[in-house]
């Protein structure tokens, strides 16, 4: 256990709970069986989201040959409220009543996938994280979770002087900030072409193409034929972070992608006082460790003036595990 989560007895000790992290991009989906506080994997899967009209469909392929449930828990990529879901980035709505009706036997809950992504972190151990900043464990108190994946996911958990308690936000769709005039020029050139430019703009996957789109088309910086031809059949933002040792546009949009993620870090850690840890999660982070290494981040990240003395003292470091959300909803499910 990464943070001190309180866990009741034997805590739906035999049950079978099914977990699900609903993204965009992809989903998550397993069955487990709790025993002793550990998670027994029975059956996993690994779907494309937009390859089906919506969660019946979804879900009720995957447990056509499962045990039936007794708990059911998916965290999803967007604002859950009073148990309905609008998925960000991807156009499906979800409703608790909707799993009710299909899996009528089990105990059925719908969060945002960060808050899921948090209530991971109970089941993770130390081996599941790259330190990036070891900064003073002994202060204590809140912590936050970001997460650029397809969106940027943003998350607290509050800490009662004993344990932490998960919450979620959106975060990640608060106006982003220019510093610079470099920075405004980018911002004008997104605000063209989305009116409102919030971090999510620059800090996910998309948000790698939109920056090197902009160095490549209003800085003029050159887009070598041998990349051109690479990502005309791969995921861009990959190839792009993938190439960043090789080449100079992706060097250069790495170095701004870091260099933004570090300030809303930074402004995430403020805002909710996280002296306790920050912890950078999502699909990109674990795949480019080797950039944090270089110190660009961190020096990024301590550029708030008069409270650089507080961001000094925050653990920061990066779940490597990419189950972590799956086993966040599993842990929420068992649990509730």
């Amino acid at each position: 256990m990464l943070l001190p989560f309180q866990q009741p007895k034997a805590a739906g000790n035999g049950n079978i709970v099914f977990a699900g992290d609903i993204g965009a991009t992809k989903t998550n989906l397993a069955m487990y069986r709790v025993e002793n506080g550990k998670y027994r994997l029975l059956q996993e899967a690994k779907l494309v989201s937009k390859d089906y009209n919506n969660i019946a469909e979804l879900t009720g392929e995957f447990t056509r040959d499962t045990p039936e449930p007794d708990a059911i828990c998916f965290g999803v990529a967007g604002p859950v409220l009073n148990g309905h879901a609008t998925l960000s980035n991807l156009q499906w709505e979800i409703d608790i009543k909707e799993i009710t009706a299909q899996y009528k036997t089990a105990k059925v809950h719908l969060i945002n996938d960060l808050k899921a992504t948090a209530y991971g972190l109970a089941v993770l151990d130390e081996k599941d994280t790259a330190v990036v900043h070891k900064g003073n464990s002994a202060v204590g108190g809140n912590a936050a979770i970001i997460a650029p994946g397809t969106g940027l996911g943003e998350a607290g958990l509050y800490w009662d002087s004993q344990y932490y308690h998960p919450f979620a936000t959106e975060g990640g769709h608060a106006d982003f900030a220019a510093r610079s005039s470099f920075d405004f020029e980018l911002y004008t050139y997104l605000q063209q072409q989305f009116e409102h430019v919030s971090w999510e703009r620059l800090v996910c996957g998309p948000g790698i193409v939109n920056i090197y789109r902009f160095l490549r088309d209003e800085m003029k910086m050159e887009e070598p034929g041998w990349l051109k031809e690479k990502m005309a059949n791969a995921d861009k933002a990959a190839t792009i972070s993938e190439n960043a040792e090789q080449c100079l546009i992706c060097e250069e949009t790495m170095r701004c992608f870091m260099r933004y993620l570090a300030y809303e870090c930074a402004n995430l850690v403020l805002k909710l006082n996280a002296t306790g840890g920050l912890f950078i999660g999502g699909g990109i982070a674990p795949q480019i460790v080797r950039l944090f290494e270089h110190d660009a981040f961190y020096t990024s990240f301590r550029q708030k003036g008069r409270l650089n003395f507080l961001l000094e003292k925050v653990p920061v470091k990066i779940i490597l595990n990419n189950k972590t959300a799956l086993l966040g909803a599993a842990y929420y499910a068992a649990t509730r």
